[in-house]
């Protein structure tokens, strides 16, 4: 896999993100609390860019008035008809088993460590959209295409 320098890291700087070409193609970066998270800018629904979308968490319920919001902005929500996909793994929140966005181990190279995601691969059948890994060398985030 080649990689590509796609902007310096002070582009990119906690709770960001920036959109870039990467081979031609439109991707969507995010720094979600220093994790760096790459995805193919384009919604498998209907297309939107998802780096427009609104990051957001779970809400879990242990019943009636019992709400606790968890994994606050590790949650991409489509700006156009709200779908939304786990960052970490790019399963739909919906429809996990049917539904995701393709992703890559995600890694910073020259200083610290960020933990990767996990690689989610599906069925030519399943709508898809992909991911890329991406890390820091030096003052660069690097994606590989």
């Amino acid at each position: 896999m080649a990689e590509h320098r796609v902007c310096r890291v002070e582009e990119l700087p906690e709770g960001g993100r920036r959109k870039v070409s990467v081979k031609g193609r439109d991707v969507a970066l995010f720094n979600v609390r220093g994790e760096l998270f790459a995805i193919l800018d384009r919604c498998p629904h209907a297309g939107a860019s998802l780096c427009d979308g609104q990051l957001t968490g779970l809400m879990h319920s242990e019943g009636p008035g019992d709400y606790r919001l968890t994994r606050e902005g590790e949650i991409l929500r489509c700006p156009w008809h709200r779908w939304e996909f786990d960052l970490r793994t790019g399963k739909s929140c919906a429809e996990p088993n049917r539904i995701f966005v393709r992703t890559y181990a995600v890694s910073v190279a020259g200083g610290g460590s960020v933990s990767p995601a996990e690689v989610a691969e599906a069925p030519a059948e399943q709508l898809e959209t992909e991911t890329f890994p991406v890390h820091v060398e030096g003052h660069w985030v690097v994606v590989e295409a």
